[in-house]
């Protein structure tokens, strides 16, 4: 009669093989967030150019209206702007953000004079930065959680997978040790 338990071997190789195949998944993703977290931490941060949009003299916005996607959609209707947004963010009490903003969006201030428009345009670099801070599409967004959640796995069972074989325990144990006191160092002094 066949035993139903899975030999520690057999484990070992479905890991390995579940490791390569989320590791292929998300290279991708750590490839973006290599490139566009490593040139903004060399002071490339990417740029954006403004171009001013011409609203009605008339227009408003209440910027703390529980309303404001729609009054925003509204008001560009009125004025004429056709423009493809997902959600309005926020960004204090006097600018708002027409999200996402890894591609041309509209951002919108309050100032003494009234309400005025800009069309956004971030370069590669920006637009790298905006997808690495998760500010793309919510489809976007829903793959980075994907990844994010692939990466949990990938770094457990790789742990997982050099504590059941004997000749890498020892070395993954070091590793291991070493990168929770590097870890526990340096988020003290953070």
């Amino acid at each position: 009669m066949a035993s139903s338990k899975i030999s520690p071997i057999k484990l070992r190789q479905i890991l390995i093989t579940l490791h390569l195949l989320f590791a292929g998944f998300m290279t991708p993703a750590f490839f973006l967030l290599a490139v566009s977290g490593g040139l903004y931490l060399l002071g490339n941060k990417g740029q954006t150019t403004a171009q001013m949009i011409d609203l009605p003299a008339s227009a408003a916005l209440d910027f703390k209206s529980e309303t404001l996607d729609a009054d925003v959609r509204a008001l560009l209707a009125d004025a004429g702007i056709t423009h493809r947004f997902e959600y309005v963010k926020t960004r204090g009490d006097d600018k708002i953000h027409l999200r996402p903003t890894s591609r041309r969006y509209i951002e919108m201030n309050q100032t003494k004079d009234g309400l005025t428009a800009a069309f956004m345009t971030p370069n590669l670099q920006g637009k790298m930065i905006e997808l690495h801070k998760g500010h793309g599409p919510k489809l976007f967004k829903t793959y980075q959680k994907l990844v994010a959640l692939a990466l949990l796995f990938v770094v457990f069972g790789g742990v997982l997978v050099g504590l059941l074989a004997r000749a890498y325990r020892r070395k993954t144990v070091i590793s291991l040790a070493l990168g929770t006191v590097v870890f526990f160092i340096l988020a003290l002094f953070a």
